[in-house]
């Protein structure tokens, strides 16, 4: 109701209105959640660049599959199930997971390069560029303001889920992979912001488990990046199609 009036309200909206100040506004994350966001990120880069290993050895030798998917997820519940204390074996299991990971979307990835290199690049630079801006704005956002997303969030995924399996059940249609297609990235994008506050409203209550909340941010950038992937080659595959048939 605050936020509704503050709407028609011209003196509140000018106190709240963005400017290029809040952007540098971090006083309200503690010296102590700043240096840990840091090493999220940092564990974070590394996770990425095990996961491009993964590709690599995927296009290599061609390991992705169900197996590699089995022991992704086998990987990621071991470094939940173990005791923050044991360092070095969770970041190994963060590492494994996203190795797995590359090696399991590296189908993917291959089909994109041998259509088109330039695709993957594109995909990974857009996936980067988003996931850094809604980053940075629920860093810069008031402390728990975007935290009401997570019902929101769940129910989404909650219907991603009963469309997949009505899809599995009855068929699909290229309408309702479109729809499952945009839905799911809006609602990764979303999560991109709800994590990154949960995170740090978790840090400021004392929880500085880095590994799991590297893992947190590694799904989601995992699950914006493949839907984006998927979205431009499809939209390149159309456009060549289209090609030929003006040359034919």
């Amino acid at each position: 109701m605050e936020g509704f009036t503050s709407f028609f309200n011209p003196q509140s909206a000018s106190r709240n209105s963005w400017s290029y100040d809040s952007l540098k506004n971090f006083r309200q994350i503690s010296p102590l959640v700043q240096t840990h966001l840091k090493q999220v990120y940092l564990t974070l880069c590394c996770a990425l660049v095990a996961s491009a290993a993964g590709v690599y050895l995927h296009i290599l030798w061609n390991i992705g599959g169900l197996l590699t998917t089995l022991a992704c997820m086998g990987s990621m519940v071991l470094l939940l199930l173990s005791p923050p204390y044991q360092e070095q074996k969770r970041v190994a299991l963060l590492m494994a997971a996203a190795l797995f990971q590359g090696a399991s979307i590296g189908t993917l990835i291959k089909a994109a390069i041998d259509f088109d290199p330039s695709i993957v690049i594109g995909a990974f630079v857009g996936c980067a560029v988003v996931f850094g801006c809604f980053s940075a704005a629920a860093m810069v956002a008031r402390r728990r303001e975007y935290l009401y997303l997570g019902g929101l969030l769940s129910s989404g995924v909650s219907l991603l889920c009963w469309l997949q399996l009505a899809s599995s059940i009855f068929g699909g249609s290229m309408a309702l992979f479109k729809f499952e297609l945009y839905l799911g990235l809006l609602v990764f994008v979303g999560y991109i912001v709800f994590d990154t506050q949960e995170i740090i409203e978790r840090a400021h209550l004392g929880d500085l488990d880095y590994v799991k909340h590297a893992l947190t941010l590694f799904t989601d950038f995992v699950a914006v990046f493949v839907r984006i992937l998927i979205i431009m080659l499809k939209n390149a595959s159309e456009k060549e199609e289209e090609k030929k048939k003006r040359r034919d």
